[in-house]
């Protein structure tokens, strides 16, 4: 298919369902962002006006809990969703876990990365990246660990009576350590971190919307995505992953969502670092 026959077309990149779970991800972590953010800095002027939007301490933290049963109902339907991919198309875990479009880390991803500090450096041209770049593993895996530690010691604070049962009274006090801190951490890095990586590079500034249209024009794909489209082309299967695009307002209506989680973001940055230098405790 020449450029002029896919002119105007794009390229379908994530399936209705990993843009529902993205969506509800993005909705349920910002708000146990600003709800845990405000009960471990309640001491500080912001934290009580964020409160008191919640309807106080107290309803903040009900919401914190609701908010992360949202979160592990999302990674629930991802495993499954796993299990379901697994099934139609590789057959087996082994290929998908270790197969070329795994998203554990593998050799290639090591290359990409070396050539890719040569091109920021100026010394070389850019990677021919695949399906998923490393970055994008790194920040997959990111939510794994973060569903883990912060998750599992959420649940041992939420119900301790239950935990007590198997573990010491002073590990409530460890969890509570963990807990607060390793979400500290997470959302130090989704709201710089992965907030650079996705929306502020250059090319991609001010905002990538794929992950809520789930699609991006063919030229910009193969623009990224070089080795994997190549690898379509050359199996004949392009027109399979070729849409319109949404209509306009569609488009204006996720900008809308998509800026404001952005700006939220950033604003519970900004409360962090004022609370760390002028008021940590």
């Amino acid at each position: 298919m020449s450029n002029n026959e896919y002119k105007g077309k794009q390229f379908q990149r994530f399936s209705r369902l990993n843009r529902t779970l993205h969506i509800m991800m993005i909705v349920s972590f910002i708000s146990l962002a600003l709800t845990g953010m405000s009960l471990k800095f309640s001491y500080t002027p912001w934290a009580a006006v964020v409160a008191r939007l919640f309807g106080g301490f107290e309803s903040a933290g009900g919401v914190h809990r609701m908010a992360a049963v949202v979160m592990m109902a999302v990674f629930g339907a991802h495993i499954y969703n796993l299990v379901t991919v697994k099934k139609k198309e590789h057959g087996s875990w082994k290929s998908l876990i270790l197969g070329e479009n795994s998203m554990l880390f593998n050799k290639k991803d090591w290359q990409d990365l070396k050539a890719s500090l040569k091109w920021f450096a100026g010394k070389g041209e850019r990677p021919d990246y695949g399906r998923w770049t490393y970055w994008e593993k790194f920040d997959y895996f990111a939510v794994f660990w973060g569903i883990f530690v912060i998750g599992s010691t959420g649940l041992t604070l939420w119900f301790p009576e239950f935990f007590t049962n198997f573990v010491p009274g002073w590990f409530l006090n460890v969890a509570t350590i963990i807990h607060s801190d390793e979400a500290l951490l997470a959302t130090g890095f989704i709201f710089t971190v992965h907030f650079f990586n996705t929306h502020l590079r250059p090319e991609k500034f001010p905002m990538d919307i794929v992950i809520f249209t789930g699609r991006v024009p063919v030229e910009e794909y193969k623009l990224d995505r070089p080795a994997e489209f190549k690898k379509i082309v050359d199996s004949g299967k392009l027109d399979e992953y070729l849409v319109e695009p949404y209509q306009p307002i569609v488009i204006k209506a996720i900008r809308i969502f998509g800026f404001t989680a952005l700006t939220l973001g950033f604003l519970i940055i900004i409360f962090i670092i004022y609370a760390m230098i002028f008021a940590y405790r």
